[in-house]
């Protein structure tokens, strides 16, 4: 039999960066995954690697010095990353959700100035929507942009950044009022700005403060964190896309990109936990015979593998709805919700087959089994997907009465 999650209808070029994008995975980063992140040690060999495979300039367009692929191999190769280690396909996500922001959204000067430094490696995104006390109301945003002279003055604190201390370049998202009177509807009031910044913590910018690393229970070696704006002047040329009030709309299509890779990260997780499930089955005995032999076992192993099944077809028909050009919310939210959802079942049930042994720290499974609760909230809760579908559904099947 194939292996679980294959996916019909790849090009030959497709088929080669998978096939070694999965090599190197295989290579460099399961052997020291587990090491890593349990001494929460940001992989920058790892990284390095990735840089010299040309993965972070994959789906940037081929005229500013990236590979030009599509949303589906970047999210096949999300889900080989993931089956490595969780954490480094968080590190090139937000920095393809900006990639593909400015590439969708952004002026021709903003293109050409930070697309190419992207694909190279050299700038390296990140994106901040959330905030201390914003959970998943958007609207909610208290960050504030004021327009003064050429300039624009930021304050308000953000909450959640991933690779807010590696990043040189972060889209961030706050309320703009200018030109947008008293009244306005607070999705048509936000602007996204393009805040370039130095590596690090502490003060990586007149105005611009990155306290610290989150401490967190898994997800470990990617840097999560705050950040604190005071008084930080931002160009006006450094508006994404030129044109305030359009920041909403910016940040909900790179969601949808988020969302499709958070699915592929649930995927790859799931495929990793069965894969550990299904070996240690195979090798450890009871009652005279591998635990694989006993039924229970079985039906367990047949559950996880249908589950890795359907979610990564789920997740490639988001990819290619969105690679086509159409409205793939309703898509990309059933395929972050089912694969978040199912990863967690399936990361459980092979932490169960483990017994014992799945407790311990030397065992890949415990670690697998603390970053799978990160996937049911980030890019929106299981609860907000399931509103954006619903949504959707009554759009789709209005009762014509």
């Amino acid at each position: 039999m194939a292996r679980l999650a294959q996916t019909a209808g790849l090009t030959d070029i497709q088929q080669e960066i998978l096939s070694t994008v999965r090599d190197f995975v295989d290579k460099e980063i399961i052997p020291v995954a587990t090491e890593l992140e349990h001494r929460d040690e940001y992989p920058q060999q790892i990284v390095d690697g990735l840089k010299e495979l040309g993965l972070f300039g994959l789906m940037i367009p081929e005229e500013y010095g990236g590979l030009g692929e599509s949303l589906l191999t970047y999210a096949l190769c999300v889900e080989e990353i993931a089956r490595g280690w969780m954490s480094v396909s968080g590190i090139i996500n937000t920095h393809f959700i900006v990639a593909y922001m400015l590439k969708q959204h952004g002026t021709e000067e903003q293109k050409e100035y930070f697309l190419p430094r992207m694909a190279a490696g050299e700038v390296r995104g990140a994106f901040s929507m959330s905030e201390p006390a914003l959970g998943s109301d958007v609207s909610a945003i208290t960050s504030k942009a004021v327009k003064d002279g050429e300039e624009y003055v930021l304050n308000g604190q953000k909450m959640w950044l991933t690779n807010g201390g590696t990043s040189t370049l972060v889209a961030v998202l706050v309320k703009s009022d200018e030109g947008h009177p008293e009244g306005t509807a607070p999705h048509k009031s936000m602007t996204t700005f393009l805040v370039e910044k130095e590596p690090g913590f502490g003060e990586v910018r007149p105005g611009l403060t990155i306290p610290g690393k989150i401490d967190k229970m898994g997800y470990k070696g990617v840097d999560t964190t705050e950040l604190i704006m005071d008084g930080l002047r931002i160009p006006a040329n450094r508006v994404l896309g030129g044109v305030t009030g359009r920041g909403f709309y910016q940040m909900m299509d790179g969601v949808e990109v988020g969302r499709v890779n958070v699915a592929a990260r649930g995927c790859g997780v799931a495929q990793r936990a069965f894969e550990l499930g299904v070996s240690y089955a195979q090798q450890r005995h009871t009652f005279g015979k591998a635990i694989a032999q006993h039924q229970a076992i079985q039906f367990k192993l047949a559950e996880m593998a249908t589950k890795v099944e359907a979610a990564h077809a789920m997740m490639v028909n988001a990819a290619r709805k969105k690679d086509s050009g159409e409205r793939n919310d309703l898509e990309a939210g059933m395929a972050k919700y089912l694969a978040s959802e199912y990863c967690k079942e399936v990361v459980e049930d092979a932490f169960r087959i483990h017994g014992g042994y799945g407790f311990s720290k030397e065992y890949e499974i415990e670690r697998l089994y603390r970053e799978a609760p990160m996937l049911l909230i980030g890019e929106g809760t299981a609860e907000i997907q399931k509103m954006i579908i619903g949504r959707r559904l009554l759009e789709e099947y209005r009762f014509q009465g």
